[in-house]
């Protein structure tokens, strides 16, 4: 017993070395930025089939910028891969998550393609999903018109030796980059919730996210370019090459391997769901209207966000300026919705002066993230009391919602919200700690009652019975679930779709201080 007790004292006090080293030092662990500056190519007034395309349009509504609310996966994968096949000068693409799954590797290889037009392509993408993508990355990052860099990485790209890394990192590599941007040839930008992966695109087996997108045109596409630049020239952006090698045979034949997959079965029958789309259509027949506005912006936290105390540059200070402007009305939609005490008594603030709030989240059973539904079940409780509004995700599509989620699981991955049908964000930003003081973020802010009118109308829809219970709260403070499409409607006393063993981990987890890691 001694000898265990002597052995776990030794281990622990290992780990706090380990974090100690790592913080004391951080600066010298983290790899270094190598990167030759760079910067979004100017745009041109007919270089490029976007060009060609856009220039006249643009010409119509001079000042404004064209949106398009893109909440279907098909529509959202088809945005990207066409951009890149008329795209002619640039590609700049920063991402969370770049899945090394069918439509990853597909939309991998239209940025491929681009480049053997002679397209510039930049990705910019966090490392801590990227652990087992250096083969494919070094596979583009071979192509003497694409760079790939990686925001605040690893040294070590693999194994037990990340884990160390990791542990002794604990503090610096927790901050990452949850950005995500698509931006072709400086005149189309795509900007939203959604990585790169077949459950952002309708792909999935499984589960498919129901997810928000803008596609726009215009002045503010430069916005989300200068936004790129920002974090494409910052100390936290490592070239990969810097980091790791493969030969070039190993990378020819990755290549050819994936322009294989593209021609296979798979890979046809989903083309074709995409070609199908009454979007997609409407664009090739010149029918896709976009909304013409002045008061759209694209905006993002500072790449370095965690090593600037001035908070007045920070997303969070933004966002919660916009909604604490709300008169009548506040519609939030979070996949991680973790208020803190802060923002508890932000929403009973506003319910306290007459407005209307309410909140759509996942439930347990919906939630990819466990822990996190823990962080917000504490909260439930006390935004009911005030007047909150709350709506939870159904983990399944009922049969009626299959064009929606697919016929397997859904989830919630959407991260917007509408301030009095007037103006509101879309984006990458949680409405919870890590997006407010740990990770970067980025999304699109607007000022115009028709874009409103468009997100409202996505919040009804996800507020449905079809698609979320509504939680009520009785008069002893117990926790009901409503589910309406039931007939008739039938009252619940436990997290919906869940399990004995589901409710009491979570139960658990909301024990646990890991609340500012949520």
């Amino acid at each position: 017993m001694r000898r265990l007790a002597r052995l776990m004292a030794w281990g622990l006090l290992v780990l706090v070395m380990l974090t100690l080293s790592g913080w004391l030092l951080a600066d010298h662990l983290t790899p270094p930025a190598t990167g030759k500056p760079s910067h979004a190519l100017p745009v041109q007034a007919a270089q490029t089939d976007l060009d060609r395309e856009l220039v006249p349009l643009l010409a119509t509504q001079p000042g404004k910028t064209g949106a398009i609310l893109v909440p279907d996966g098909l529509d959202a994968f088809a945005a990207r891969a066409i951009s890149a096949r008329r795209a002619g000068r640039s590609l700049d693409l920063q991402y969370y998550i770049w899945h090394d799954d069918l439509t990853g590797r597909l939309l991998g290889r239209e940025a491929w393609l681009a480049a053997e037009r002679g397209v510039r392509v930049r990705m910019l993408l966090d490392d801590m999903n990227a652990e087992g993508l250096d083969p494919g990355l070094l596979a583009l990052d071979a192509h003497p018109n694409i760079e790939i860099r990686l925001y605040n990485p690893f040294r070590n790209r693999g194994g037990v030796l990340r884990m160390y890394e990791l542990v002794q990192r604990v503090v610096s590599v927790n901050h990452r980059m949850h950005n995500k941007a698509w931006i072709a040839d400086g005149r189309m930008a795509v900007v939203g919730g959604r990585n790169i992966g077949e459950e952002y695109f309708n792909a999935g087996r499984e589960t498919n996210f129901r997810d928000l997108d803008l596609v726009l045109f215009g002045p503010a596409v430069a916005q989300a370019s200068d936004v790129f630049d920002r974090y494409w020239n910052s100390a936290a952006a490592v070239p990969i090459a810097a980091l790791s090698r493969k030969e070039p045979q190993q990378l020819q034949a990755l290549m050819a391997s994936v322009a294989k997959e593209a021609e296979g079965p798979e890979a046809r029958r989903y083309l074709q769901r995409v070609e199908a789309s009454p979007q997609v259509r409407a664009y090739f027949a010149g029918k896709l209207q976009p909304h013409w506005s002045d008061g759209i912006h694209v905006v993002a936290d500072p790449p370095l966000k965690w090593k600037n105390d001035d908070r007045s540059g920070w997303m969070v200070e933004r966002l919660a300026a916009q909604l604490n402007r709300a008169h009548r009305k506040a519609l939030l939609i979070s996949p991680y919705f973790v208020p803190g005490e802060f923002g508890t008594q932000g929403l009973a603030g506003l319910t306290g002066r007459g407005a209307f709030v309410g909140v759509i989240t996942n439930s347990l059973a919906a939630n990819d993230v466990p822990a996190v539904h823990s962080g917000y079940a504490g909260y439930r409780g006390r935004l009911l009391a005030v007047g909150v509004r709350l709506y939870e995700i159904r983990a399944q599509g009922r049969p009626e919602t299959a064009g929606i989620f697919g016929s397997s699981g859904a989830s919630l991955h959407t991260k917007a919200f509408v301030v009095d049908d007037a103006r509101g964000f879309v984006g990458s930003f949680n409405l919870d700690p890590r997006s407010a003081d740990l990770n970067t973020e980025m999304g699109v802010l607007f000022d115009d009652p028709a874009i409103a009118r468009s997100l409202r109308d996505e919040y009804l829809r996800l507020a449905g019975p079809a698609l979320s219970y509504w939680v009520h709260r009785r008069p002893d403070g117990e926790l009901r679930w409503l589910d309406r499409a039931a007939q008739p409607p039938l009252l619940l006393d436990h997290e919906p779709d869940t399990t004995r063993w589901q409710r009491a981990a979570a139960r658990a987890a909301g024990w646990l201080p890991i609340e500012s890691q949520l």
